[in-house]
């Protein structure tokens, strides 16, 4: 048995029979399984390209970024983006705009996804099941350039379907494309009709977990449908939902660029504006890369705090976090 006083006397070039004994088991393993490691190959590479080695470029953020003087040439000024971009007359505008897209996303597109998830698992004719599950997934592999111009000919004036519908039903000729009060509420059902299906994935999964035996016991007490989701479905996924919760919320900031893009125009554009069109118009249109940079961290560090208080709140409730 290798005492410290024998594990402290030997040189830094040598290895303990322990050590090496793990090192070899460790190498055994990742030969056996080393499909399995080259199939998570192409996910690890997708990470290092495109969302670490960004950040060595993050760096303009705090400098005054001149392309032919290159990000080592440029000069150092700090927190000084930062203070602009706060102080800027549209900030209020845009962190409004976003919030309220991000709340609609938040507190009504995501418990849609749950009671789609819900009322696909009643469903006991399987041929009935994996139809209505093709059909609300297909949308999701839709482009949003598609998604919108869908919405276009669906609303436009005199000749939509859906435009003819609502102006009928609201006694209006209202042109939803270009009214900003309709800016949101379109948003929110594309958002919806395409993201809800594929949403139902995950819990759908977490549901193929439950007991059956407490939905035979709770049948044997008595107890109805609604009575075995309220008391045994919704507690056995409550850890998916707060999971899903929490990375939700921590992209609370990010609204998507090319639905808010795509839809919006001259008329529509104090409700359109979001940090991540933003984004666009002064980095790309503008030249401010080093602007346009510092609004980017900024949503990035308000979605990492966001991450943390929320796992920080699960915690607290008792709940399984996801660290």
């Amino acid at each position: 048995m290798t005492t410290v006083v024998e594990v402290e006397r030997e040189s830094p070039g040598t290895r303990s029979p322990r050590t090496a004994a793990r090192r070899k088991h460790l190498w055994s393993r990742m030969v056996r399984y080393r499909w399995l490691f080259f199939l998570m190959l192409p996910g690890i590479l997708y990470f290092v390209l495109f969302r670490f080695w960004p950040m060595y470029g993050a760096r303009i953020a705090f400098k005054n970024y001149i392309p032919f003087l290159g990000i080592e040439g440029s000069e150092w000024v700090g927190l000084e983006h930062f203070q602009e971009f706060m102080s800027n007359p549209d900030f209020p505008r845009l962190l409004e705009n976003t919030l309220i897209i991000a709340a609609l996303s938040l507190f009504i597109a995501f418990p849609i996804t749950i009671v789609v998830a819900l009322l696909l698992n009643e469903l006991r004719l399987q041929i009935l099941k994996r139809t209505v599950q093709t059909l609300v997934y297909i949308p999701h592999f839709l482009s949003w350039t598609v998604v919108v111009s869908l919405t276009a000919l669906l609303f436009a004036i005199g000749t939509g379907p859906l435009w003819t519908f609502f102006n009928g039903l609201f006694g209006s000729d209202t042109n939803m494309l270009a009214d900003p009060g309709w800016f949101r509420p379109l948003i929110l059902m594309q958002m919806i009709w395409k993201d809800t299906g594929w949403g139902t994935i995950i819990f759908l999964a977490a549901l193929a977990g439950v007991d059956q035996g407490q939905y035979e016991a709770a049948v044997i007490d008595g107890a109805g449908r609604w009575r075995r989701v309220w008391h045994i479905t919704l507690p056995s996924i409550r850890p998916t939902i707060v999971v899903m919760l929490i990375l939700q919320t921590g992209q609370l900031l990010n609204t998507g660029f090319e639905q808010i893009y795509l839809m919006s125009n001259a008329l529509n554009r104090n409700v359109a504006d979001v940090f991540d069109t933003y984004v666009y118009f002064a980095g790309i249109e503008q030249g401010s890369y080093s602007y346009a940079t510092a609004v980017g961290l900024f949503k990035a560090l308000v979605g990492l705090v966001l991450i943390f208080g929320t796992n920080w709140l699960a915690k607290r409730f008792n709940q399984q976090g996801i660290f």
